[in-house]
Formats: C-alpha cells, structure tokens, sequence
C-alpha cells in the first residue's frame, strides 16, 4: 500500500487554513500525536499490537533520506489513565534499533501464532540492504505482546540455492536477506494452506523495471522460501526477455499483452502490489503496480495443491486503461456492493496531466467502465477506500504530494455504474503537504473513520479526525461462500473461503471476528470455528471431516462496531465411510490368519444393526473384539510375534466368546453387534455416541502354542454416521 515518490520535498509548502469544522468532515488532529512527530515518512499500516482492542500504528521511515529507524505508536486507549485515539512514541523500547531505507512496512502474523509481526520493505537504492522480518515476542515466542524482536536470518530459507531460488549467489547479503529495491510488499494465502505468502516486488536500480518481482511460501512456521517452479536462476540482479517467468506462466517479455501463458511480464517499477480473488474462484490473484509500465494482472490458476500464476493483463483490461508515468498505486474494494472487486488507479490514465481512475469488474474478473475522477489532475501518490460519511459505500482518500489530499465520495445509486465527485473543498482542512500514505480506520472507536497520513521533507505525519459523529450500522457483507463437495468423511477436514466485505477496506476487515458455523442437519445445533483472513477479502475456514451426512454451513461477520452479517447457508453431503482394514495380522499355529470384518451402518443414532466380525480363527478358542478411539497403531505384539497390536490405548474390551469349529482347524469364528452392545453399556469408552467419531478395533482370541498363547487379527477403522 505504501508509495514513494522518489522526488524531493525541498521547497513543498505546509500551511494549515483555519476553517469552520461546521464546513468539513474532518479536522486535523495532529496535537493527539507524539510530539517529535517529523520525518521522512513512506508508509503508515495499522494493526492492534498489544491486544487491547485499538489500532496502534507502524511509521516506515528513510526512503531515499537514507537510513533511518522506523517507528511504532502505541494507541493509548487501553493504558491506564490513557485516551483513546490518542498515541505514544514507544519505538526506543519497543522495536529493535534498526537503520534502513524503508519504504514499506506491513503487520502480518507470518508464525500464526495470533500476534502481528512486521515486515519491511527496503531499498538498496543508496546502500545494498534487504527487507527484514520484525517478530512479536508475544505468545509463543515467551515474551511481550507488542515488543519486537528482529529475526530476520531464521525467515528466510534457500536464497540463493541452485534449482530452488532465482537470486542469483551474488545478490546474497552476507548477514540476511539479497539485495533488491522493494517499495511494497503483499501477504495473502496463496497457495490455500492456512498460512501467509508473500508477494515481493521490485522497481529494480535506477527504476530500471528489470528486476523481478518474487513469491516466497510460507512453511506454516513463518519461515519463507521462494516459489519458483520454473528452477530457473539469474546470473544477476536483473531478468532478460526470454528467461523463464519464474513463478509465471511463460517467458519473460515485458509489456506483453499475451494472456495464454506463453508469455508473461515479472518485472516492471512496481511500487504497489495489491493481491485479491477478482474472479469469484477463492484463490487469491495479484495487481501489479508499476510506475512507468502499464499496471498488470496475473490470475491465480491454484489446482488442489498445485500453484501456478497466468499474465492475463491483455484480457483482463479495457484498452487505454493506463499510459504515461507516475502509476504510482491502486486499490481494490466493492465500490458497487456487487460482491466483486473494483479497482481505483491512481495516476493510471494520462490525459495532458495526471488523472486517477476507477474500473468496474464485470463480474468474472474483467475491467470495464473508466471513470476519471475529476480534480485528480495533479501529484497525487495514495489512495485508501474508507466510507467517511457512514452510507454503505467506498469513498476514496487520496494522499498528495505536492499539495492538498483529496476526497471523494460514491455516488452510486444502487444499480448501474458508480462514479466518484470529488468533495475536498467542502470535506477537507486546507492542507498543504508532502503526502507519501494515507490509511483510513476509526483511531478512536467513535464509529467513524479517521485518517493517518505519512508525510515525506521532514514533516509531521497528519491526524485527520472525522466530525461527523454518524456511528457505522451497516453489517458486513458475506455475498459468497465456498460451494464444499460432496465427499467421504475421513481425518481430512473440509475447506470452506468466503468472501467478507464492508464498507472499510479490506486491511481493515482482516480483524474482524469471522466464524465458520457447520451442524449435522437437521437436528444438531451449530458448532463455530474462528476463520483466518487470507487476506484481499477472503476468509479461509475448517468443517472436521469426520462428520457424516448432511452438512450445513454458514459464515459470520462481527465488525468493530459490533454490526453482525451472515452469508447464506449451503450444504454437502458427507456419506459415512467404509469401514478400512489396516496393520497385519499374526499367523497362527495351524496357519490361520484371522480376518476382522464389518456389517451393517455403524449409525450414532441407532441401538443395533453394526456387527463386528471375525473369521478364520483357531477353533474351539475363546476370544473377544476389542476397540479403542486414539487413532491406529502397529506395534509388536510379543516377542516373536508375528502379529501386531493395532489399537492406540487405552481400550475397551466386549464380551468373551468362544470361536466354535474344529479343534486344530481355521474354521472359528466370532460376531457380535456393537451398536447393541454399546447401548446396554452407557459408560463405554466413546460413549456417549456421536456422529463422526472414530473408532479402531481389533480381534484377540486363543492359539495353543504361539509366543505367549494368544494371537491377533488385523485391525479395522470405521466412522460413525448421524
């Protein structure tokens, strides 16, 4: 989200006009800031660090000043004798003394251990030196929620490995990290595993546009390595036409407008990156910013568990939707409550000056219907979705850098095409400034959102605090939700996405409380797992799949205002599995090996009609079925056994019965109904009965001269249906 400028403040005016606040929606607040609040600011992200409910917030800092330490504001609303919206400067005690040229800074819990980590984008713009990973030292980690650690070195894996990574040996740091030029970086769960990816871009030296842009996957552990099926390595920093796309679909050929994946376009000045589902398929796809290129778009092609990307920039856009310079940033966000993703580019359009845009999504991932947004002809460098005034819709703030920032509103009606007007002068303090960033969330819980804005030349960061009073009532949208297939219930669970919308932008709805709510219908109440953002604006979510029958399911949205949505309710049908035999069965001594089988619906509902049978048992032996509900086993049964037990203690023994047949003949046999047993035993192990559970179980029976007398069949899985 953060943009640099690369330009000089020198000679950028600061003044302030003293206005009527009865003549605008927001008034700057800046005295609620820390007073040493000046810098050469890049980018500001929100995020609550130390769990007291409130957003707190990270200040990137240096950029092309030079190395500087970046900062970290504590929202002092859940501090004793502390007032809400209003910050503390606790960078010396909590952030590690480091100086570099950041232009981006993200929260992100990369361990998932339920606390924010950081990461920073830096430059080697003036000195060679890579982006870091900031770890909370919270939870897991031991220590403070909200203090940091840097761990840099232990996130990183294979850099620079032959046949894993595309850096090449020479761009590797020697104490962390490879030399690049990042200016935004974005995190999403690529790959649909339940962690976070990153996208890392790169404007390459010089704003040369040559230095690829990379994926790194997640290991579940917040370790990263990088995604690059091709196995193709650079001999350099930068990529040639004709190289292998890396993580792309193709070969590398820039600004090419093929979109069947024989060609793709990696590497461009990308300041902004942007990943979100643009095609209603769940999976996340990415928006490629650049500053002198056009903008691109790659889909996301996520099979199963087989990742891949396709350059779909030619058909995914209108002709004319970009030209010129200074593409410096986009954004993505319903801004016509359609269930879809619009986009809002600023700069993307040159019409004699600089013209910021939006784009309608068509429905299936495709742009259509430019609007220019009037007045957007000048240095603009960010803009944020926000709903300032509280109607269900996205406005938008725009961050400028040589002047007054912006504010426009949505005029959609509620059907057709949106548009923006531009409200600034009516809405806005008069301020004169270097904007680099502007985030937009409600600093104070009043219900409203304010606005943070990062200023470049040394100046102090903006507080614009919104007046209007108007708390938010509108409930969080749920339009789409995961269609789960029909399947067997086993051990794997059942992945649910949906896709949560508000009239916030999505870095905000990431911390919304959003559960997963499922039953066995029609009769079971539902059961609420919590959800993981995957970040753009799915959800990701987990139905135990164990569960048999008919599965209904649903998704929840709690804001922060306490406003609830749900999405609509489906459902799959999960058929009870049969029942599996596995480990091995001993061999007896008269060369019997006894086979354990079963009948019937193992019903949770039902008092009998599931029998358990054993066949091809030593005759004339007393013997019994035993189970257990801990998961398999194969071990050793005794010494010179060649059976195995295959039950995990502890276990539950049924009654003793005698295997009938011939004395010294493999003609025994055993059978009993357990659901009936079960239910003249209340106090069994796995009583009481309930759909899904897992049972294993085993036959023991009598064997004259077998080490120790006695032997075993194999064992048997069953799952128990409602």
């Amino acid at each position: 989200m953060t943009l640099s400028r690369f330009l000089s403040a020198a000679g950028a005016a600061l003044a302030l006009a003293s206005v009527s606040t009865a003549q605008v929606v927001f008034t700057n607040a800046t005295t609620q800031f820390p007073a040493s609040n000046a810098g050469f600011t890049e980018n500001v992200d929100f995020g609550d660090v130390d769990g007291d409910g409130d957003f707190d917030a990270i200040l990137a800092e240096g950029g092309d000043q030079g190395n500087d330490q970046n900062n970290i504001w504590i929202n002092r609303g859940g501090e004793l004798g502390g007032t809400i919206g209003f910050f503390a400067d606790r960078t010396s005690t909590q952030f590690p003394a480091v100086l570099d040229q950041s232009r981006d800074i993200e929260f992100v819990d990369i361990d998932m251990d339920g606390d924010l980590d950081i990461y920073v984008s830096n430059t080697s713009q003036l000195s060679n030196q890579s982006n870091r990973w900031w770890v909370n030292m919270g939870g897991a980690q031991g220590g403070t929620q909200g203090f940091y650690q840097d761990q840099s070195a232990a996130h990183w894996a294979g850099l620079g490995v032959a046949g894993q990574s595309s850096i090449a040996a020479n761009q590797i740091l020697p104490t962390t990290g490879f030399i690049d030029f990042s200016c935004d970086c974005d995190f999403g769960d690529l790959d649909n595993d339940g962690d976070l990816d990153l996208v890392h871009s790169s404007y390459g030296g010089a704003f040369g546009g040559n230095v690829p842009t990379r994926l790194f996957l997640n290991n579940g552990a917040g370790v990263y390595a990088e995604f690059n099926p091709s196995g193709y390595q650079l001999t350099g920093q930068t990529i040639a036409t004709g190289n292998p796309g890396l993580w792309c679909q193709g070969n590398q050929a820039s600004n090419t407008t093929n979109s069947t994946g024989t060609n793709c376009d990696v590497a461009s000045s990308a300041l902004d990156i942007d990943v979100g589902d643009i095609d209603g398929d769940y999976d996340l796809d990415i928006l490629h910013g650049a500053r002198q290129e056009a903008p691109r778009m790659f889909r996301n092609l996520l099979s199963g568990t087989t990742l891949a990307f396709r350059d779909v920039t030619g058909a995914t856009f209108p002709a004319g939707y970009s030209s010129g310079n200074g593409h410096y940033e986009q954004e993505m966000g319903d801004c016509d409550l359609d269930g879809d993703l619009d986009i809002y580019g600023l700069n993307w359009q040159v019409v004699g000056a600089f013209n910021d845009i939006t784009l309608r999504n068509d429905g299936a991932g495709t742009y259509s219907n430019i609007q220019v947004l009037s007045g957007s002809g000048a240095d603009d460098n960010e803009g944020d979705f926000l709903d300032y005034d509280n109607d269900g819709d996205l406005d938008i703030y725009v961050a400028n850098f040589a002047g007054q920032d912006k504010l426009y509103r949505n005029n959609w009606s509620g059907t057709g095409n949106f548009s923006h007007t531009d409200v600034t002068s009516s809405a806005m303090p008069s301020a004169g400034n270097t904007a680099l960033d502007g985030d937009c969330a409600d600093l104070d819980q009043d219900g409203d959102t304010d606005v943070m804005v990062s200023n470049d030349g040394d100046q102090p960061e903006y507080y614009f605090k919104n007046l209007l009073n108007t708390v938010d009532t509108r409930i969080p949208r749920i339009p789409n939700l995961e269609q789960a297939p029909a399947r067997t219930a086993g051990a794997a669970p059942t992945v649910v996405r949906a896709h949560v919308y508000d009239n916030a932008s999505y870095y905000v709805t990431w911390y919304y409380p959003v559960t997963l709510e499922y039953r066995v219908a029609p009769t079971l109440a539902f059961t609420s797992v919590a959800m993981q953002a995957s970040q753009g604006q799915i959800f990701r979510g987990l139905i135990p799949g164990s569960l048999s029958g008919t599965i209904e399911y649903r998704v929840k949205a709690v804001d922060r205002m306490g406003n609830v949505g749900y999405s609509a309710t489906k459902s799959y049908v999960a058929t009870c599995p049969a029942a599996v035999s596995y480990c091995t069965a001993g061999t007896t001594t008269n060369g019997c090996v006894a086979v354990l089988s079963a009948s019937g619906t193992p019903s949770a509902s039902a008092a009998s009609g599931f029998t358990l049978s054993v066949a091809n048992v030593e005759g004339q032996k007393q013997g019994l079925i035993f189970y257990g509900l801990n998961g398999r086993n194969a071990s050793v049964w005794k010494p010179g056994s060649t059976s195995f037990l295959c039950v995990k203690a502890p276990t539950q023994r049924l009654a003793t019965l005698n295997s009938g047949g011939t004395n010294n003949g493999c003609d025994g046999s055993f059978a009993i109904d357990w659901l009936s047993w079960m239910s003249t035993h209340p106090t069994a192990l796995g009583q009481p009965l309930g759909s899904g559970q897992v049972f294993q179980g085993q036959s023991w029976f009598r064997d004259p001269s077998a080490p120790g007398t006695t032997n075993l069949s194999q064992g048997l899985e069953w799952t128990l249906c409602p």
